[in-house]
C-alpha cells in the first residue's frame, strides 16, 4: 500500500515514538523579552507591542483578501443578456414540422401553433438532473412575460421508454410546468425523425442492475426559437439563462 505523504509534514526528519512531528525542539525563554540594557518591558509597553502585532496581522490578511478579489474575473451583471450561439434572420430557415401527440393523444405540431412564437426543446421525461433545470429556466421565460407575449413550449421527448402518461403528468406536477408547456410524444420512429431533422443527438445505453433493465439516455440539450411564421430564429444550447431567451424573443421581428 503506497504511503500518502502530507505536504505539510517533513518526510526527511524521523520522528521518535510517542513524539508528535510538530513538537518544538528549541528552548523556550522563561521570562518576557527584554530591551537593551536588560530591563524588562513594562506591562503597558508589552500591551502596545502585542496590539501592534495583532493590528499588523489583520492588515496583512485584509490586503491578501483584496488582492485575491482583484484577481477574480468580473461577474457578468444579471441584466446583461448573452446572445444565442446561433441565430437566423426572419424568413430564412423554416422550422421542420412534425405531428406528435400530447399525453392525452391530442395532436401537437408547429402548424397548429402557427401565428404564435414557439420554443421547441428536447426533454427526457425520466431525467432528474439537467432536464428539470432546463424546464425551470423555460418556465421562468414564460412567467416573466406579459400574457399576450408568452410563447408556447413544445417539449419533444427523447426517451421512448419514459413516455407513459403517468410519467409526463408527474413531471407537470413536480417541475411545476406552466400551462404553455406541451409534451410531444410518439413512436420511436416518429421521434427519431424529429430528432434527426432538428440535429438532436440521442444515445441509449441499456444495462441490467439487480435484475432490472435500465435505459440511460444521453442527448443534446437544445431549445429552438420559432417565430409565428414558422421560421427558426435562434438556437440555445444548455446551459442557458431565462433572461437570455427573453432577450432573444424581444428581438424577433414579426
Amino acid at each position: 500500500m503506497p504511503l500518502i505523504r502530507d505536504p505539510h509534514l517533513s518526510a526527511d526528519r524521523p520522528t521518535k515514538p510517542g513524539r508528535p512531528r510538530d513538537t518544538w525542539r528549541g528552548s523556550v525563554p522563561a521570562s518576557p523579552p527584554s530591551v537593551a540594557g536588560g530591563s524588562r518591558l513594562a506591562p503597558r509597553v508589552r500591551r502596545r507591542f502585542w496590539g501592534a502585532v495583532a493590528g499588523l496581522a489583520v492588515l496583512t490578511a485584509t490586503l491578501v483578501a483584496l488582492l485575491q478579489l482583484s484577481r477574480r474575473p468580473a461577474a457578468i451583471p444579471p441584466s446583461a443578456a448573452t446572445p444565442p450561439p446561433v441565430s437566423w434572420p426572419a424568413g430564412q430557415r423554416p422550422a421542420p414540422d412534425f405531428r406528435l401527440a400530447d399525453p392525452y393523444g391530442r395532436p401537437v405540431s408547429l402548424e397548429l401553433l402557427r401565428g404564435r412564437v414557439v420554443i421547441v426543446t428536447f426533454i427526457d421525461p425520466l431525467c432528474r438532473n439537467f432536464c428539470p433545470l432546463e424546464a425551470k429556466q423555460l418556465n421562468d421565460v414564460v412567467r416573466r412575460l406579459p400574457a399576450a407575449q408568452r410563447p408556447a413550449i413544445v417539449a419533444v421527448s427523447v426517451n421512448v421508454y419514459g413516455n407513459r402518461r403517468s410519467n409526463l403528468l408527474q413531471d407537470v406536477a413536480e417541475w411545476r410546468l406552466v400551462p404553455q408547456w406541451r409534451w410531444a410524444v410518439g413512436s420511436g420512429t416518429q421521434l427519431a425523425s424529429v430528432w434527426r431533422r432538428y440535429q438532436i443527438g440521442v444515445a441509449v445505453a441499456t444495462k441490467r442492475i439487480a435484475g432490472v433493465t435500465v435505459h440511460e439516455i444521453s442527448h443534446t440539450e437544445a431549445a429552438y426559437l420559432v417565430d409565428g411564421r414558422g421560421y427558426e430564429r435562434a438556437l440555445f444550447l444548455w446551459p442557458f439563462r431565462a433572461g437570455d431567451v427573453r432577450a432573444a424573443l424581444a428581438r424577433l421581428s414579426p
